[in-house]
């Protein structure tokens, strides 16, 4: 894997956004043009189409109210982790089930994690997520939650498309320890992420 020592992993910003943004146009938008809006608050803007998701995204990016870190390879950003504080992602799947199980709210979650297709199976979903926590450790750290697929011996295989935040075994890789059910094929993992030491 020679190629690895060209993988670098910076926060999405303004500056960053073209390299995030050229990645979302590749593959059509993401999940038909989400660009990774769905857990941010609700808004106007949300189910207006790709185009009214890609401004909304871009003008959170800008406002500093979007966060991911994006691993690239040279120019080219080839996955993201998008993480941020329940205020800035406060939308999840099985809604009702996590808050009648949830008693201490974490201070981040990681909610969604897209490789590139052209990428995939190389390792680079654990250089992502490790990138997020590493960007949340500078931000302070905190109690991080994510939101992964508990896929079973008995669960019908899923393509990787479609696991947008990974697997429980992937996150127990990582660190983190399973919590508790959230749906029928969800879980929640938490992790501590210590403060970075600044020198």
């Amino acid at each position: 894997m020679g190629e690895e020592t060209a993988y670098e992993v910076v926060p999405l910003s303004a500056q960053t956004w073209p390299a995030f943004d050229a990645m979302v146009v590749r593959h059509n938008g993401i999940f038909g043009g989400c660009w990774c809006i769905w857990f941010h608050p609700d808004g106007p803007e949300r189910g207006q189409g790709a185009e009214a998701n890609r401004a909304l995204k871009k003008s959170y990016v800008e406002q500093g109210k979007a966060h991911a870190a994006l691993v690239m390879n040279g120019d080219e950003a080839i996955a993201w982790a998008e993480y941020g504080t329940p205020d800035e992602l406060p939308t999840l799947h099985h809604r009702k089930e996590y808050d009648a199980t949830s008693t201490v709210e974490p201070d981040y979650r990681i909610t969604c994690v897209f490789v590139d297709k052209r990428h995939r199976r190389q390792g680079v979903t654990e250089l992502a997520i490790t990138g997020a926590l590493d960007l949340i450790a500078q931000a302070g750290g905190g109690r991080v939650e994510s939101y992964p697929h508990d896929l079973t011996e008995r669960t019908k295989k899923m393509s990787s498309s479609f696991l947008y935040n990974g697997t429980r075994r992937l996150y127990e890789r990582l660190g983190f320890t399973y919590d508790r059910p959230k749906g029928l094929k969800n879980c929640v993992m938490v992790t501590t992420v210590a403060p970075a030491i600044r020198g």
